[in-house]
């Protein structure tokens, strides 16, 4: 493999000679050597092909549009991380730079090189991430709403939503991911466009056929977005599941369909309505690139690529380099997954001494923190946190640094037994007792599981570990960081997103962008649709908690929605971004237990409606997106996406009924097939707490966690000091606040196994090939992540109704060791009182 492509650099040189002729600027005929070729295609960041298409462009840009285009990179993309700060730094010196301005053939030369990312930026993504996968053309007559692509949409939406939402109960569990629809997708079609006849039909005057033609990408990312929206449960069969089984709530009216159904919908359409009102800072923006995409389309260019370019010598194309990497990954799965689960906790360190409480906490894969120079080789482990090929490098660095930072203040919590920390695990997601137990919820409700005062003071308060209590005060400090950060990074595009907004300004008008331009030719969806499914959602959602005995007020809707319209813009350009979602299930469940004080089913309710209807429009204008990138007619998006949820939210609330009525004794620990709701449970068990209990016994004044209600303030007030510190000094450029508090929230469960082996992978893929083999890293990167989360998906699928459904496991130190001794169990640093108990005893809090 060679640093450059020869072609590459023909096309380089090509389009120099043909800008020189057609322009008045002398610039590159004095200096574009076949080497400096190589230095400006890694400078700019472009494949050859790509160069040669911006310099065309270059050659019939006028010196004013030249200028103004280079005042609007520095105004536009100063603080855009995703940007390539090499062009930006050039702008700034070209535009102030009085020195440079008196070297008359330097000057020249940045501006010509500043002049073909302008044109770049016109005609095609200014980012490279983006160029690699996605096609700066449209051929509008391509179908994309076909008799295939719904017919295979919501056969596999139907089966999707039913296998997650039955398996959901169980344990082990099993999932199936929208990539193994689009990767199943690709033969359905294939087999659709060979046996289907061609007739035609005319239906209200619109002419179709079953069969028109070859199967194309457009009909493939129709049944993928149907996939993505289809294959998820309604959040609100949780709260269902423990107000109907008799072991939770009790509440048998909960059976009845319609109300099932009604708050089902509502939570997942209200999620639309906020998404499409949001496309103006979401979807239209060039900056919001949201990477995720990225490797859907890198997967679907590998189906429907008719062209094989040779780069570096590589003459594989992406749908054989797929198979290889997806081959690979599904047999070396079984490894770590199944035959030799020490591969997956490499918790090499604790097998020295298998007991030693401090050696696990600090080095364990298991319950510990991972300091582990060599923690996992199982690719689904080291990509929980984030994927290295996917997201940007400056968020994997960002996370992995909050990770870092935080790994001390774990240690100091739990060494130091602050809030009485020692005597439990260093790093477990439960909740405890005085005793070191788990908490038992029933202890402290009674038998209407509303809040027993005399139980709970005989009882104990609620404890959590020093991870999980680290856990809270980032989340506390995230949110408004949040808040904060948007405004002070992102204020310009929110304010010109609600100014267009208002002015009811068509983004058709927008031609910075490429796509937008391509999308022009389209019908848009006009807000309204989307303002009333906003208000539908809502209206049916206060109808279902209003018409049954619920005993929670409809107006739990709204302040929900309120909740999610404050946040989804701030997190959804966060997001779009970094490819880092801000969850709001701590802000909700500690508001909504704040509003609703000792009901459970309320404090649920507003985090259906707050949390997950803010997670339901970022995904849902990620899948906009997604579509805009592919050149969708969004009003097939729009139908899509709608009637793939009412089929998948009928699928899920009926597969629900049946759970909860006709398998024997669901959710009991002993139950015979294993359908034992751990979800639902740890569900019932946060109910209770922030519901029941409530945050004012856990956070309030004078309670155990009142000191980390700073963290909220001190979340506001972090993003002004690193904005000005990244104004003075370079190396905070690319610090991005919210991402680096989002990296120290990966405790409790998870630990530094999750993040750290990633970062040599992202640094080599996303910084060493990205700039020295631009073109393979453009052709296969994107295609080697999507390789392997498939085939990890598809192996997983197998093994679970191969191996572990009818219950056969391998027994044996390979699989036995990782959990052994304190890593497996968790050893908290001191035993429990000889009073039996620590803390304040009954009676005393």
């Amino acid at each position: 493999m060679t640093p450059y492509d020869e072609k590459d650099v023909a096309d380089v040189q090509t389009a120099f000679k043909r800008e020189d002729s057609n322009n008045s600027s002398d610039g590159f005929e004095k200096y574009v050597t076949e080497d400096q070729a190589y230095v400006l295609e890694a400078d700019l960041q472009m494949r050859g092909t790509d160069l040669e298409e911006a310099m065309e462009a270059a050659s019939r840009m006028t010196a004013e549009e030249t200028q103004a285009a280079i005042e609007m990179m520095v105004a536009e993309h100063s603080t855009d991380p995703n940007f390539p700060s090499g062009i930006i730094e050039k702008a700034r010196r070209y535009l102030y730079d009085d020195t440079l301005k008196a070297d008359s053939t330097q000057y020249a030369k940045i501006y010509e090189e500043l002049k073909i990312e302008a044109a770049m930026i016109m005609i095609n993504s200014a980012y490279p991430e983006v160029r690699a996968v996605v096609d700066n053309h449209d051929d509008p007559s391509m179908p994309a709403s076909t008799f295939r692509s719904w017919t295979i949409g919501l056969i596999y939406v139907a089966a999707g939503a039913f296998i997650n939402q039955f398996f959901s109960i169980r344990q082990p569990g099993i999932t199936v991911a929208t990539n193994v629809a689009q990767l199943l997708a690709f033969p359905a079609g294939k087999l659709l466009d060979t046996i289907l006849p061609t007739w035609q039909f005319t239906t209200f005057g619109y002419t179709w056929s079953l069969n028109p033609g070859p199967f194309n990408m457009k009909e493939h990312m129709v049944i993928t977005i149907m996939a993505n929206v289809g294959f998820s449960a309604p959040y609100t069969n949780y709260v269902i599941f423990v107000q109907y089984i008799d072991r939770f709530f009790n509440q048998p009216w909960a059976s009845n369909f319609g109300y099932q159904i009604l708050v089902g919908l509502s939570t997942n359409f209200i999620g639309y309505g906020l998404a499409g009102l949001t496309r103006r800072f979401l979807v239209y923006p060039s900056q919001a690139i949201w990477p995720q995409n990225l490797a859907t389309i890198a997967l679907n260019r590998a189906f429907h690529s008719g062209r094989n370019d040779v780069v570096h010598g590589w003459r594989i194309s992406r749908m054989r380099w797929f198979m290889y990497c997806f081959t690979a990954m599904f047999i070396y799965f079984w490894f770590p997954n199944y035959i030799f689960q020490a591969l997956s906790y490499f918790n090499w360190i604790t097998w020295i001494s298998p007991n030693n409480v401090t050696l696990a906490a600090v080095t364990g894969g298991v319950t510990g923190l991972g300091l582990n120079p060599f923690p996992t080789f199982d690719w689904n482990m080291l990509t929980v946190v984030g994927d290295p090929l996917i997201n940007p490098f400056f968020t994997m660095l960002n996370l992995f640094l909050g990770a870092l930072a935080t790994f001390p203040i774990v240690i100091g919590i739990w060494y130091g037994n602050v809030w009485n920390t020692a005597y439990l695990p260093i790093n477990s997601n439960g909740v405890f007792d005085n005793t070191g137990n788990r908490y038992n919820v029933s202890r402290a409700v009674n038998s209407d599981t509303l809040f027993d005062e005399a139980g709970y003071k005989a009882y104990s308060p609620a404890y959590l570990a020093a991870g999980n209590i680290l856990l809270y005060g980032i989340f506390f400090a995230t949110y408004t960081a949040t808040l904060s950060h948007a405004i002070l990074y992102h204020r310009h595009e929110i304010a010109y997103g609600f100014r267009n907004l208002l002015s009811r300004k068509s983004f058709k008008e927008n031609s910075k962008d490429v796509h937008s331009r391509l999308m022009s030719v389209y019908k848009e969806v006009p807000e309204w649709w989307y303002f009333v499914t906003l208000c539908v959602a809502i209206g049916i959602g206060a109808a279902g908690i209003g018409a049954y005995p619920t005993n929670t007020t409809p107006a739990v809707v709204l302040y929900g929605v309120f909740l999610a319209a404050i946040f989804c813009v701030p997190i959804g350009i966060i997001q779009s971004v970094t490819n880092v979602q801000v969850t709001l299930n701590v802000l909700a469940e500690f508001l909504g237990g704040l509003w609703f004080p000792g009901n459970a089913t309320a404090m649920n309710y507003f985090k259906s409606y707050g949390y997950v209807t803010t997670a339901h429009t970022l995904s849902f204008a990620q899948d906009l997106k997604l579509s805009h990138y592919m050149h969708i007619a969004p009003r097939t998006t729009f139908t899509i996406q709608m009637v793939a949820t009412v089929v998948s939210t009928f699928v899920c609330v009926g597969i629900l009924n049946f759970q909860m009525t006709q398998i024997p004794d669901v959710c009991s620990p002993t139950q015979p097939d294993h359908f034992t709701c751990p979800g639902i449970n740890t569900f019932f068990t946060a109910a209770v707490l922030w519901g029941t209990l409530g945050p004012k016994r856990m956070f309030g004044g004078g309670e155990i966690y009142n000191g980390l209600l700073w963290c909220f303030l001190i979340g506001a007030f972090l993003p002004v000091i690193f904005y000005y510190l990244a104004k003075k000094y370079s190396i905070f450029s690319h610090f991005h606040l919210p991402v680096f508090l989002v990296g120290g929230l990966v405790w409790a469960p998870y630990n530094l196994t999750n993040i750290w082996p990633a970062m040599p992978i992202a640094f080599f893929f996303n910084v060493f090939v990205k700039r020295r083999y631009l073109a393979w890293w453009s052709k296969y990167n994107y295609i080697t992540t999507t390789a392997f989360s498939c085939a990890i998906a598809l192996s997983a699928i197998v093994m679970f109704f191969a191996l572990q459904w009818p219950g056969v496991t391998i027994n044996w130190s390979g699989n036995d060791r990782p959990y052994a001794g304190c890593d497996g169990t968790g050893c908290p640093l001191l035993p429990i009182p000889e009073q039996g108990y620590f803390g304040p005893g009954p009676g005393e809090f």
